[in-house]
């Protein structure tokens, strides 16, 4: 199963921490999947630090379209609210909604997602 990978996890495979430490046997299996918002996310950064090879790199990544269903959104967050999970941002629930519509697992350290997963049944990898 392809697992698509929230910008705090390549944040922190990008400074070495150990909370990344199983990307690269996800890199190595070619499991690794993004989508546009995570781009958004993590690219200007990446263009401020120069860090042009690493932003090739993470373009060659498969990228799942985002096909965002926003009255499905809606719906999450009226979800999420009745549960007592607030405070999940919407590209959160663009990033769990994409997930799902793609039957792909999410690897996150983000709570938000943690929530998600009771929630909305979002497939988390750990």
């Amino acid at each position: 199963m392809e697992i698509l990978v929230d910008t705090p996890i390549w944040v922190d495979y990008f400074r070495g921490s150990d909370s990344s430490s199983s990307m690269d046997s996800l890199i190595d299996e070619n499991l690794l999947i993004t989508n546009d918002i995570i781009l958004a996310e993590l690219v200007p950064y990446l263009k401020i630090k120069k860090q042009e090879k690493v932003i090739e790199l993470l373009y060659e990544v498969k990228r799942i379209p985002l096909k965002i269903n926003w009255p499905e959104i809606v719906e999450y967050q009226v979800k999420c609210l009745r549960s007592g999970a607030n405070g999940v941002g919407i590209p959160d629930l663009i990033i769990a909604q994409n997930a799902k519509k793609n039957n792909c697992k999410v690897y996150s350290i983000d709570k938000h997602f943690r929530l998600l997963n009771q929630v909305l049944k979002v497939k988390l990898y750990r």
